[in-house]
């Protein structure tokens, strides 16, 4: 019968579980993004959270009635996504939630409009 040497059987093992686990990333699915209507979210500063199995993200999204003027990324654990950060931008300009998806970082992307949704949500709940 065939013997693998144990450091050829430990490379084999971890090769494994390291396939699987990546396997799982490309499983994940984006949560719908709500179409907020930015002129009803009362002035304040709010934070919303969200997380989907890798990625979390927390933010800090501060309006003054009518406008977003600031988002603040206060956590994101990303992995590969960091640059999906720039989203940001995107949502203070158009003043929407409904933005493009910064490539090679759709699952963070996701992750952070879904943050902002539920800061915003906030503030049109009070």
């Amino acid at each position: 019968m065939f013997k693998l040497k144990k450091h050829t059987y430990s490379f084999m093992k971890a090769l494994f579980c390291i396939m699987f686990l990546l396997s799982l990333v490309g499983c994940v699915e984006l949560k719908e993004i709500d179409d907020i209507d930015f002129t009803t979210v009362k002035s304040g500063e709010y934070v919303g959270e969200d997380s989907n199995f890798l990625v979390s993200a927390k933010v800090s999204v501060e309006v003054e009635e009518p406008l977003v003027t600031s988002i603040i990324i206060l956590e994101h654990e990303c992995g590969r996504g960091k640059k999906a950060e720039s989203i940001i931008d995107s949502v203070i300009k158009k003043q929407s939630l409904k933005v493009d998806a910064v490539s090679g970082a759709t699952v963070s992307s996701n992750v952070i409009l879904k943050a902002i949704e539920n800061a915003l949500k906030k503030g049109i709940d009070q």
